[in-house]
């Protein structure tokens, strides 16, 4: 809701569990969002809307990131050498 008055200690951390169990289903289920349903709903129940826009947004970027290291950086010019 809009104008929400800050979240307090503990539902911020009824929130972050949320969001932990979430991602973790998430995790193990290779990113299908519809295996991990319940837990999206859970999380955005507990959490403020603009929280977890937020976190939506962080978990695609340390996705990005993560790609970046695991497949590494690609210069264009190795591409066309066998």
């Amino acid at each position: 809701a809009a104008g929400m008055a800050a979240p307090t200690m503990a539902e911020r951390k009824a929130c972050w569990g949320a969001r932990d169990e979430f991602w973790q289903c998430l995790d193990s289920h290779g990113d299908d969002a519809a295996k991990c349903e319940k837990l999206r709903r859970v999380f955005e129940s507990r959490c403020p809307q603009q929280w977890v826009k937020h976190f939506d947004k962080r978990r695609d970027f340390l996705k990005y990131k993560k790609k970046l290291e695991t497949e590494g950086f690609h210069p264009p010019e190795a591409a066309g050498k066998s």
